[in-house]
């Protein structure tokens, strides 16, 4: 079911409950009304059938209760004979305390049946009740009242007109409430193709968008509306899309150059081993050498590379890290691998919540920066303070226009061309700060040398190692 579909049929049904509803109210009013005016009607020919008559008897009138006669001395009047059913003007009907039926009519057209409840206010002369009840294919409705010790009366009057003007108002509500369902569904489908047709467009605009290979492209953002908002969020994924898939294309397109040169490298070397038997065992050595070295930079290289291609996105998974283990551990291997440097170190006891590996790759491609940049016999300084890590050389430093780009993938400042390395170890430190919610930073210390400062955001503690 579309969404057109759905929004129509939800209009024609609140329509339909509202206009149920309101005729059953109308129809349930209008019965009120009418029940009670009946009822009205019943009460006052109670009152008037009730009123005793006195005087003389009129002749023939034996005045013994049941005889037939026009009246009962002292009680109530039946001298007006009562009517039968069919007729708008009433039924009277007197029931004596034994529960038998005396009746002023002397036509005797008729008889209401007798129930437990009449049988009991009849017998008891008090209480007063309505019902409802059909005597001869009549719907009547019957007032019973007691009368005191003369038992009780009932005076009964068709239900016909009324319930014919029930019916008929219950057509012309039923009429009237599917019209108006009718009617409603047409608006509502009305409303719907107008409300949505802006989500038409909206939606053929994105699907144009998403169709063409060129992400330059973005949305009209005009107006207040919710669809302005959404075509806000839209383009800034728009950007967010460009922006990572210009990265992955520079990355392939850095990457590819990079590689080229020690393949081309090793290349020329195994041509070279192809003649071996004429080379000079120093010569062979030395080729050997200068293979297995470019071996270990490709290696390097590679690794960084896929490294790179893990994005800044988050473990799903993250452990504590014992943040000064780690360094003290790293910083230990370089003092092993560069001899002739000397390392000074101030750790503070600090965890963090992260992927072990990725800030050990961090943390080992600063101090491995440090001693590339580092004099003879420098000194490289390891400081881990407020959740930082801080390594500095005592080497030129970075030059000014380099700052900007140290962090860059495959950036290498004018210096360091000549130097072995891919340019790819800042651009490794920054993507784990910032898959770790961190940051980092590099500056030249006042004294001389470089500095650079990663921190790795997450829960951290201090305490002993």
């Amino acid at each position: 079911m579309t969404l057109r579909l759905r929004i129509a049929a939800a209009a024609g049904i609140a329509v339909a409950i509202t206009a149920v509803g309101l005729a059953a109210g109308d129809y349930a009013g209008t019965r009120s009304t009418l029940r009670d005016q009946i009822d009205k009607a019943l009460t006052s020919r109670a009152q008037l059938v009730m009123q005793p008559q006195h005087g003389p008897r009129p002749p023939g009138d034996r005045g013994e209760p049941g005889d037939g006669g026009g009246r009962i001395p002292g009680g109530p009047n039946f001298a007006e004979p009562s009517n039968a059913f069919g007729d708008a003007s009433g039924f009277v009907q007197q029931v004596a305390p034994d529960g038998t039926i005396q009746r002023g009519d002397p036509a005797d057209t008729g008889r209401l049946p007798i129930d437990a409840r009449t049988r009991a206010t009849a017998s008891s002369g008090t209480g007063r009740y309505f019902s409802d009840m059909t005597v001869n294919g009549v719907h009547l409705r019957v007032l019973t009242v007691g009368i005191g010790d003369e038992g009780a009366i009932q005076v009964a009057r068709p239900l016909t007109e009324v319930d014919d003007e029930l019916s008929n108002l219950l057509v012309q509500l039923a009429v009237v409430a599917g019209v108006g369902i009718l009617l409603a569904a047409a608006l509502g489908a009305i409303v719907a193709r107008t409300a949505l047709r802006p989500v038409r467009r909206f939606t053929s605009m994105t699907e144009a968008v998403t169709g063409d290979p060129d992400l330059s492209h973005r949305l009209e953002e005009t107006g207040r509306d919710e669809l302005t908002r959404l075509a806000r969020s839209f383009n800034r994924t728009l950007d967010a899309l460009e922006r990572s898939a210009s990265a992955q294309r520079n990355l392939v397109a850095d990457a590819s150059h990079e590689l080229r040169t020690p393949i081309a490298s090793l290349r020329a070397n195994i041509q070279v081993l192809e003649d071996a038997d004429r080379l000079a065992p120093a010569d062979l050595a030395a080729l050997r050498a200068d293979i297995i070295s470019e071996l270990d930079e490709l290696t390097g290289l590679v690794g960084d590379i896929v490294e790179l291609a893990r994005g800044s996105r988050p473990a799903e998974r993250l452990d504590d890290v014992q943040l000064d283990t780690l360094v003290n551990a790293l910083v230990d291997r370089f003092e092993r691998r560069f001899p002739d440097l000397s390392f000074q170190r101030s750790l503070e006891p600090t965890v963090v919540s992260g992927e072990p590996e990725r800030i050990a790759r961090a943390v080992s491609n600063l101090l491995d920066n440090a001693c590339k940049w580092s004099p003879p016999g420098g000194m490289v300084e390891v400081a881990l303070a407020d959740g930082t890590v801080s390594v500095r050389d005592h080497g030129q430093g970075f030059a000014e226009q380099d700052l900007p780009h140290v962090f860059d993938r495959f950036y290498r400042a004018s210096d360091a061309r000549s130097t072995t390395g891919s340019g790819l170890g800042l651009a490794i430190v920054r993507q784990a700060a910032e898959s770790h919610g961190g940051l980092v930073e590099a500056t030249n210390a006042p004294d001389g040398g470089g500095m650079v400062r990663i921190r790795f955001a997450g829960p951290s503690a201090t305490g002993t190692t």
